[in-house]
């Protein structure tokens, strides 16, 4: 018997980032936010999959003063975005996203700084508190299965993005997916955390052929395991006219990259080009619930670069 430990693949827990740029970022008051949304039972009797998209920001208002008008302005505003996505598994899918969501938006609520102008060190302490936020959503959801006998064994992916100025941060555990659309080009962000996806990052081995039928067995759940779930974190860069994608697998198992650029692209309102991919999905036969949440960003035009790492 050959006695040496066979090492599992490692699993990426960040995802691509940009930082480069020399030009001053714009403000989050100067970028504006287009946001679309639409979830259906699809090939199910009970949806089990939950969205959530917020808006939150700061603001100033003059209510009296006797300077010049054009020394201070009358309002002025700084906004945020929050989207997430939950797909519930097991047999108390639906309050597993549900409890998935609601967890993490109320520590946001109680414990996030909102931050709204990113530096280095603010976009490091938005990706540290991603990170304990879903630590404590994964713990709580487990406690609360591992309590209650009819919510035994359930879990859920939880893909969460937060958009401040030009700045993108996403976190993500499971397979529901996050996605960048930019200049006619789809690209995931997030990585699937599935044995098919396991397989593949290993390399070619005898279990290569059967890799295929292992796309819905994950490796990773909020709530739902005995150890706990890895989390991936990214921060990205967004340019003028990116949309960005959150959507369930019920979408991505049955609409190719290619097809949803297609969609992506056409001259529609975001709302009919978020509904086209649902109702491809539902036109193709999905066996799933089926969620896309879409955003799209009009951002100052300045020169960056979209690096990866």
């Amino acid at each position: 018997m050959d006695d040496s430990q066979e090492t599992e693949p490692e699993e990426p827990d960040s995802l691509t980032s940009t930082l480069t740029d020399e030009a001053f970022p714009p403000l989050s008051s100067t970028v504006r936010v287009q946001v679309a949304a639409r979830s259906h039972c699809g090939g199910r009797p009970v949806n089990d999959d939950h969205f959530l998209v917020v808006e939150f920001g700061r603001y100033q208002r003059t209510l009296a003063t006797n300077l010049p008008d054009d020394q201070v302005p009358a309002r002025f505003g700084e906004a945020g975005y929050g989207m997430i996505v939950a797909d519930g598994l097991g047999q108390a899918a639906a309050t597993a996203s549900r409890l998935a969501i609601t967890t993490l938006a109320n520590l946001v609520l109680r414990f996030g700084k909102w931050q709204l102008r990113i530096d280095p060190e603010t976009a490091e302490d938005v990706i540290n508190r991603a990170r304990r936020f879903y630590q404590e959503v994964d713990l709580i959801v487990s406690e609360t299965a591992s309590e209650q006998s009819d919510l035994s064994g359930m879990g859920a992916t939880l893909t969460a993005a937060y958009s401040a100025g030009d700045m993108l941060f996403l976190a993500h555990v499971g397979h529901s997916r996050a996605y960048l659309f930019r200049g006619g080009v789809l690209t995931q962000l997030t990585n699937d955390q599935t044995l098919r996806q396991r397989i593949a990052q290993s390399g070619p081995g005898p279990f290569e052929a059967a890799a295929n039928e292992l796309d819905h067995v994950l490796t990773d759940v909020i709530g739902g395991h005995a150890r706990p779930a890895r989390i991936q974190l990214g921060q990205f860069e967004l340019r003028g006219e990116d949309c960005v994608l959150l959507c369930t697998n019920g979408l991505s198992d049955v609409v190719d990259e290619q097809s949803a650029a297609a969609l992506l692209g056409r001259r529609a309102s975001l709302d009919e080009r978020c509904g086209a991919l649902v109702d491809l999905a539902l036109a193709r036969g999905t066996r799933d619930n089926v969620t896309a949440v879409l955003a799209k960003y009009d951002v100052p035009a300045y020169s960056s670069e979209l690096h990866t790492r």
